[in-house]
């Protein structure tokens, strides 16, 4: 488990707020400055263990950071727009423009380990 998911993993357990914004924060900052396949080994993670218990915003801004790291990466913008149709009809005008531009992107033999 490489640190930025630890982080994701305590946000997930805090429960009172002091300990809670502390954590958010933490987890913030190492996402911040984690590498794409960091984020992506946390996602992978989160989308298959803890799907309901990670906070949407935190899910949406690590799809957000992965794309602007591989802005030609078309499999994580597809990833990223069925995450965002999960949560509602909130995110589908977003969810639309990314599987967009990934139908703009072609796909390359590195992605394919990120389009699951």
């Amino acid at each position: 488990m490489n640190l930025l998911t630890h982080f994701a993993m305590e946000v997930i357990d805090s429960q009172d707020e002091p300990e809670k914004a502390e954590r958010e924060h933490r987890f913030i900052e190492t996402l911040t400055f984690s590498s794409f396949d960091e984020i992506v080994d946390l996602l992978n993670e989160i989308d298959a263990e803890y799907w309901t218990e990670f906070p949407v915003w935190a899910r949406n801004l690590a799809y957000r950071l992965a794309s602007l790291l591989e802005p030609r990466n078309a499999a994580i913008r597809e990833r990223a727009a069925a995450g965002l149709r999960s949560f509602g009809p909130d995110w589908d005008d977003e969810a639309d423009r990314l599987e967009a531009e990934a139908v703009r992107l072609p796909m390359n033999s590195r992605e394919l380990e990120y389009a699951s």
